[in-house]
């Protein structure tokens, strides 16, 4: 299938496979004890995974509401990602810059992209800086890892 350079898909855990290897099966033709290995490598392609966490607890001790995230998610992260990306909500508790434990109703964004498109690493940290405005926020969680996808 052909992918375009801008994709970023909504995550299953079905879609996101891990990045091991090979299957290891006993053989009933080995001698007791052994144990064989069968490079079945999982189908997919290396790309990047990176999830936003979006906390939503305003200074002033008000919320941002489901309703401003949704329109925040309309104007700004759609665009970003047309292709596609998650939204998840939690519970999250931090530590905030004044040494006070913050604990806030959470929106996390889980997006999928090709590892060398770097028009979505600038989209990310523009989706960032304009919650943190837009909100008042001391920060945005941003954590990166690579995985093997399959469509």
């Amino acid at each position: 299938m052909a992918v375009s350079r801008r994709t970023a898909v909504a995550v299953a855990a079905a879609a996101v496979l891990g990045l091991g290897g090979g299957v290891v099966a006993s053989s009933a033709s080995a001698a007791p004890g052994t144990v064989t290995t069968a490079a079945q490598p999982s189908p997919g392609e290396i790309w990047k995974r990176t999830e936003l966490f979006f906390g939503t607890g305003k200074p002033d001790g008000t919320e941002v509401t489901d309703q401003e995230f949704a329109e925040f998610s309309e104007r700004e992260i759609t665009p970003a990602f047309p292709d596609g990306f998650t939204r998840l909500d939690g519970s999250g508790q931090w530590r905030g810059g004044s040494g006070a434990i913050v604990r806030e109703h959470t929106h996390v964004i889980v997006l999928l992209y090709p590892f060398a498109d770097r028009d979505a690493e600038r989209e990310i940290e523009e989706l960032r800086a304009d919650y943190k405005k837009q909100f008042q926020q001391e920060s945005v969680l941003r954590a990166d890892s690579v995985e093997k996808v399959s469509f």
